[in-house]
């Protein structure tokens, strides 16, 4: 990428990605952090081209490295790359390349949490612990089906935030506007490809007892996104784990972008987690 194609670009949390080729595609990634434990931070649907807080908080502890998807973010999708095992396959590349040794701390939220799983599942041994944030990619039995590829850009914020965006706005927006749906849009697409159909994954019912590291996985109170149940079925799967519903801020009920509403909170959580097993 030239200076030029980054003209432009002064939202709040943008900073200037570093690049790295993996399988002949330049994948953006963010890297800062002054301990020696590394951390992979797997974004979302959302939560790209930014170093936000919540990045901000892990790298004073840990080493951390946030990549963005191939589709998400600056980074292309090569057509190919439209399965989990794709994707867990470009990850396995990224950690290569990066030359990152030793224990990697892996964490995901909501969609990057459902990939950080099957990353964990694919290389169990890679991986020293794994924090799934608002995770979705489960099956909840008795319990209303949320699509979220039918909701309006007014419902899904409403739904993020439990009723709250307006008064968070600023923290997520970047180029404003249309051109934040019109972006936003593209990386919903991308994410079709994958959770489509079906929406959640079969396998995880037997494939995440290969996960035997601690995991910490952390439900809101109140998720309107997704609904209730995700990572309380998680936590059921994964034989080390452990579920911790964060509290919310005064104004209600934690949400799914509890990341955003609660950085510090999130991240306090995490690198206890983490400090307790490096």
């Amino acid at each position: 990428m030239t200076d030029a194609h980054f003209e432009g670009r002064n939202w709040k949390y943008w900073t200037v990605p570093r690049f790295v080729n993996v399988g002949g595609l330049d994948t953006a990634y963010r890297r800062s952090g002054e301990g020696k434990a590394v951390l992979l931070y797997l974004h979302g649907l959302s939560g790209t081209r930014e170093w936000n807080p919540l990045h901000q908080q892990l790298s004073k502890k840990f080493d951390v490295i946030a990549p963005e998807h191939p589709g998400f973010g600056d980074t292309e999708r090569l057509t190919e790359q439209d399965s989990w095992e794709e994707y867990v396959l470009h990850y396995d590349g990224l950690i290569r390349a990066l030359e990152l040794e030793g224990d990697i701390h892996l964490v995901g939220t909501d969609m990057g949490a459902w990939l950080a799983a099957h990353l964990a599942t694919f290389y169990p041994e890679r991986f020293k612990t794994l924090t799934l944030i608002t995770p979705m990619g489960m099956l909840v039995e008795d319990r209303p089906f949320i699509d979220i590829f039918r909701m309006t850009t007014e419902e899904e914020l409403e739904r993020q935030f439990n009723g709250r965006f307006d008064a968070l706005a600023a923290e997520v927006a970047q180029e404003g506007g249309v051109d934040d749906v019109a972006y936003q849009y593209g990386q919903m697409s991308t994410a079709a490809r994958l959770i489509w159909n079906p929406r959640y994954e079969r396998r995880f019912a037997t494939r995440l007892k290969r996960v035997q590291v601690p995991a910490l996985i952390l439900g809101a109170e109140d998720d309107r996104f997704l609904g209730k149940g995700q990572a309380e079925q998680y936590a059921a799967r994964l034989p080390q784990a452990t579920l911790v519903t964060v509290k919310g801020p005064d104004a209600g009920a934690s949400s799914h972008r509890m990341t955003v509403e609660q950085p510090h909170d999130v991240a306090r959580a995490i690198i206890e987690h983490v400090q307790a097993r490096s």
